[in-house]
């Protein structure tokens, strides 16, 4: 039986939240290069965030400024380009993701693609149906910062068929009690609906009722939209609705039970985060007692529930469901006023991707652990002068999205497993800390621009291939290479080594190669 808690809040002697506070978030516009502000909100260009794409405006006239660029990505298969935001360790975040595809590859339709949090497979990204109504898409979820950056990426599956995009993303910082009953050290929530219920304004409930600027949609649906509660405080609610949803209401008449099919979306089979608010009207003609039972799917949900006019909160977190979701407000015998609802989100429960494991990853991955010293790949990447677009977020995950060049397995513990570069036009050093990629079997860096010193690279006592031909390495071979016994291939030909060749690399088994090219001498006869 799934999981439902009662949140019963007597609110007269807690404070409001004030409706003027700011989101302190990072609003980022995609493809613009101005500051500029809106509604009270700041919004950023996106340069300092991403490596990768290009900025383009949209072919059609818009009234929204953060819908009049994109940036847009390369259509390459399985290929993710991440946002990498600054955050602040241990906080729980809104992470918000807007597009309007507005005519930039040249089609009528817009590309279906994939958006990713972190290691987190988040959702597919359709919004054809959308943009056929001259409408923007938006995704909403919510996640736990790991580290210091989270990251935002968009990567091309087999359905794309032009190049990904994206309009505006945001990170809003959300206070501890929001969707406090979720493991955000396991899970994710991705919102499926919000709605204030009985609401027919033609714009979202948002900033600055609500003040994570979290949207609230209108929902009428055929019954009665009746005045609401409107001096509900909201400080108490664990997850701090806006005050403003519960001065509308869908309510029946007394003794009527209330059917709604809600969320107004066929679920995909699994578990969902349900939160439902309530608040009776205090000034309603009617004496007595509103309480009745709620009831999703045929399976009762709470029983016996008393809304008074300090308001009520009934969530579940790992609500089971699937196809159609009709909820049942069923009066109690006794009760002199009929079932009576102000609002309710729904959000599907993401279990994480997990994380690489953290010897072998950098410092945007944001496992736990990640603040003991700068680590192998994050070094790689600054030691070179133009690495892989595509190296930010983390490097395994989601399945199906590694890094350019970066082979993984995802056994019990996920590592990387291959280094892949060859004739990539790369140019920079080969750091030291590469040694700590200890999953290591092969590296191949070959027909590039490298300079610098080979470094110590005893550590990778799996190693069995190494190629670093064909590039402006310079100094000695490094005698410890001899010390890796699984070592079988050796290829350092066309640099600029000098030395003596270590005797340690004369042995039987390995292949290795070290001319033309270099000034090497042979080591002394044993």
């Amino acid at each position: 039986m799934p999981s439902v808690s009662l949140l019963l809040l007597s609110l007269l002697s807690l404070l409001s939240l004030s409706s003027s506070q700011s989101p302190s978030g990072t609003l980022i516009d995609c493809g613009t290069v101005n500051v500029y502000t809106i509604n009270g909100l700041k919004w950023l260009p996106d340069n300092d965030y991403v490596t990768g794409g290009i900025p383009k405006n949209v072919t059609v006239a818009v009234a929204v400024p953060t819908l009049s660029t994109v940036r847009s990505f390369p259509n390459k298969l399985h290929q993710k380009f991440c946002y990498v935001v600054p955050v602040f360790r241990g906080g729980k975040y809104l992470v918000r993701t807007t597009y309007f595809y507005g005519g930039v590859n040249g089609r009528d339709s817009p590309p279906v693609f994939d958006q990713m949090v972190d290691g987190t497979f988040w959702s597919e990204v359709n919004t054809t149906v959308d943009y056929v109504h001259g409408l923007a898409s938006y995704y909403e979820g919510v996640f736990l910062a790991q580290g210091k950056h989270m990251s935002l990426c968009i990567g091309s599956n087999n359905y794309t068929d032009s190049d990904p995009f994206i309009s505006a993303l945001e990170f809003v910082p959300l206070e501890e009690s929001v969707y406090n009953s979720t493991d955000f050290g396991k899970f994710g929530l991705r919102l499926i609906a919000r709605h204030s219920f009985g609401y027919s304004g033609a714009d979202n409930i948002r900033y600055p009722d609500d003040p994570f600027d979290r949207f609230w949609e209108p929902l009428v649906d055929n019954k009665k939209p009746e005045p609401g509660n409107l001096n509900v405080s909201v400080s108490g609610f664990w997850n701090l609705p806006p005050s403003k949803i519960f001065k509308t209401a869908l309510a029946t008449r007394p003794a009527e039970r209330m059917e709604l099919t809600w969320p107004p979306v066929f679920l995909s089979s699994s578990r969902y985060y349900i939160a439902l608010y309530f608040a009776d009207n205090p000034s309603s003609s009617r004496e007595g007692t509103r309480v009745f039972d709620i009831i999703i799917n045929g399976i009762p949900y709470h029983r016996n529930l008393n809304v008074t006019p300090d308001g009520v909160a009934v969530f579940a977190t790992h609500w089971p469901l699937s196809g159609a979701t009709n909820i049942t407000l069923n009066p109690a015998p006794g009760s002199n006023k009929g079932p009576l609802i102000n609002g309710g989100e729904i959000f599907q429960v993401l279990e994480l991707g997990g994380r690489t494991l953290t010897r072998d990853v950098i410092v945007s991955l944001y496992g736990p652990s990640f603040l003991v010293a700068v680590i192998a790949l994050e070094t790689l990447r600054n030691s070179l002068q133009n690495p892989p677009l595509d190296w930010s977020g983390d490097p395994c995950l989601p399945h199906g999205y590694s890094w350019t060049g970066i082979t993984c397995t995802y056994d019990r513990r996920i590592r990387i497993v291959t280094l892949n570069l060859t004739n990539m036009g790369l140019s920079g050093s080969l750091p030291s800390n590469i040694s700590r990629l200890t999953a290591l079997s092969g590296i191949w860096l070959g027909n590039n621009n490298l300079s610098g010193t080979i470094p110590d690279l005893s550590s990778l006592m799996r190693l069995e291939t190494l190629h670093l031909e064909d590039n402006q390495f310079s100094g000695e071979i490094p005698s410890s290479l001899g010390k890796i016994q699984s070592l079988r291939e050796l290829f350092l030909q066309n640099n600029n080594l000098t030395g003596q060749i270590p005797s340690s690399l004369i042995k039987p088994g390995l292949n290795l190669k070290t001319s033309p090219g270099n000034q090497l001498s042979s080591p002394p006869p044993s």
